[in-house]
């Protein structure tokens, strides 16, 4: 069956559907959040609205390291497709609970949501990438983490432009936020119902509610597979490589360029489609198999274009600020839309095969619980991400230093892997028709 097809499929279709919206929703909370924080709380209290807004991403990361270990070990004793009809239910509650904190204008409130958004997403990503191999033939695995990778970045670009936006219009911005909110948390749990059940991988598993042990157990068991470590690893490495990317983009546009703010959304935009492409066209150069020989080739075009950004260096901003009429009259800017989707499109190139080789390797009774280390991982690697951005601001460096650095560290990464697992390197090799030794 072509990519394509599987959207046609209930083995794909409804289960696209509830994870674009959840994450679509997540983002349209999460961007009204931060306005209303910058307009509103900022107005009234005179808080520091930079420590605020970067509180509201610890609250939503700081569940994937409380429940992680215990979402996966969840995902795998118990049947998958019911699970997510579950947690679908709870997001209509959370989105409850977040529009009553809108209507209090009560920050604790919208926190504690936000929170219990973060935790509904973690229990849901163990139950989203272990149920595809049981879906899934092993010949539609790369397509469909294709289209489900393809959707998620199109989710969180076009929700947190819709939050913004919704958010900034006076007077009933945030009735709209609600009722948005809550309507696309209904039709989540109504596309959930149409996911064809899964059977749990490890029924007679005993549940660990101690969240320091049992994330404990669950690395220590990752860890004794060299194999499935080095490509959770390298997973991590392109979230911690994205977000770094993606936290430098407002200043680059807004500072470097002197773009306006349609045009700073049109740079992350530009990576997201990156993103889509690449993801569509996995599928076709893996000719339907677990291919992991597209990964080093694709490392190796992030850390190009990331070159290229340095090499750009700083540029001179433009007189006038540009718009997205005048945008492409600015040679600087249109070199940083083309080499930021660049860093889309292979950074897609590089994680569908690690996603689709992760599933595909694992055993079905722990592949739940195996993503539940990919979470924890993932999170930590993105903490990591805002720290060292942190770090290298108060170096000095300027914002094209930090993209020469994450990609040679990219680099640096895939060389690393290709000595532990060979078989990166023998891939590529019958990619490029070069023969071995």
């Amino acid at each position: 069956m072509s990519q394509f097809s599987l959207m046609r499929s209930r083995r794909l279709a409804p289960l696209f559907v509830t994870q674009f919206l959840g994450a679509f929703n997540d983002n349209v909370f999460r961007f009204a959040l931060i306005i209303f924080i910058t307009f509103t709380v900022a107005d009234r209290t005179g808080e520091d609205t930079r420590t605020l807004v970067v509180l509201t991403g610890g609250v939503f990361i700081l569940p994937f390291f409380l429940f992680s270990a215990l979402a996966g070990q969840i995902a795998d004793k118990y049947e998958k497709a019911r699970l997510i009809c579950q947690i679908k239910t709870t997001e209509i509650i959370i989105m409850g609970l977040g529009a009553t904190g809108f209507w209090l204008e009560n920050l604790y409130i919208l926190l504690t949501a936000l929170f219990f958004m973060g935790a509904q997403s973690t229990f849901f990503g163990p139950l989203k990438y272990g149920i595809l191999p049981q879906h899934l033939d092993e010949a539609d695995l790369t397509g469909g983490n294709g289209l489900i990778q393809m959707g998620t970045y199109v989710a969180i670009l076009t929700g947190g432009i819709a939050g913004g936006m919704l958010a900034g219009i006076n007077a009933i911005g945030t009735t709209l936020v609600i009722c948005f909110a809550i309507t696309l948390a209904i039709l989540g749990r109504i596309s959930a119902e149409l996911i064809p059940k899964a059977n749990p991988g490890a029924a007679r598993i005993r549940l660990d509610f101690n969240p320091v042990r049992a994330t404990w157990q669950l690395l220590s068991t990752t860890v004794n597979d060299r194999d499935i470590l080095t490509i959770i690893f390298l997973i991590s490495g392109f979230w911690f490589v994205g977000a770094t990317y993606l936290s430098v983009l407002p200043t680059f546009g807004k500072e470097l360029l002197n773009a306006d703010k349609q045009v700073v959304t049109l740079l992350n935009a530009a990576f997201t489609v990156g993103i889509g492409a690449g993801s569509l066209l996995c599928e076709r150069l893996s000719r339907r198999r677990v291919e992991l020989g597209i990964v080093p080739l694709a490392a190796l075009g992030i850390a190009i274009a990331s070159l290229d950004v340095y090499l750009a260096g700083v540029p001179h901003p433009s007189e006038k600020t540009l718009t997205l009429t005048t945008f492409l009259l600015h040679g600087p800017t249109v070199r940083a839309f083309v080499d930021l989707t660049l860093i889309g499109f292979f950074g897609a190139l590089y994680i569908v095969p690690l996603y689709t080789a992760l599933q595909a390797r694992v055993a079905k009774q722990t592949c739940s619980r195996t993503f539940a280390a990919l979470n924890i991982c993932s999170a930590l690697f993105m903490v990591c991400s805002a720290l060292f951005t942190i770090v290298l601001y108060q170096l000095g460096l300027t914002i094209p230093d930090v993209f020469l650095i994450v990609g040679l560290l990219t680099i640096s990464t895939m060389f690393i892997a290709l000595k532990i697992m060979p078989e990166f390197a023998v891939r590529a090799r019958v990619i490029l028709g070069i023969p071995g030794r």
